[in-house]
């Protein structure tokens, strides 16, 4: 399943890309994220308790930055398994460019979904990962925003 976004925040591309890199920025934007432990300069290690249609499960895995352009493009890769309910994995590639009021952030991501989850049915799985990464973004949009109103 591939999906793609673009969203506008109101921060220029170094500060986001910093954000992008920060454990606990990243923490506050995951919807149910439990806990993210930086394991390394771009590894993390993740809790987090979703709930898909019926089926809920706390997954954990790890996340990795790699290929990264500081302040330009990067691409996170992760799995996670749930348990019974089943695996999930997957990479988005991200990217990053200035505008004239800060940042346009794109991104398409592929993910695969096993067990449990799969069973779900395909548009079941990609409307919840659709409201998962608006949720993740409108949090990370807002983390941002109240930094800049904290340090300015």
């Amino acid at each position: 399943m591939e999906l793609t976004g673009r969203y506008e925040l109101d921060a220029p591309p170094e500060v986001v890309w910093d954000a992008l890199f920060h454990p606990d920025v990243l923490a506050a934007s995951i919807p149910g994220c439990e806990s993210l432990q930086a394991e390394g300069p771009a590894t993390y290690a993740a809790t987090v308790k979703l709930k898909v249609g019926p089926v809920s499960a706390r997954f954990k895995g790890n996340v990795e930055i790699v290929d990264a352009e500081p302040c330009r493009s990067c691409r996170i890769t992760g799995k996670g398994s749930g348990g019974i309910a089943g695996v999930a994995h997957g990479a988005s590639l991200v990217a990053l460019e200035a505008t004239a009021t800060g940042t346009v952030l794109t991104y398409t991501a592929d993910a695969k979904v096993g067990g449990k989850l799969a069973s779900l049915g395909s548009r079941l799985i990609e409307s919840t990962s659709r409201k998962l990464a608006d949720q993740f973004f409108s949090n990370f949009a807002t983390h941002l925003k109240s930094r800049r109103e904290n340090a300015g």
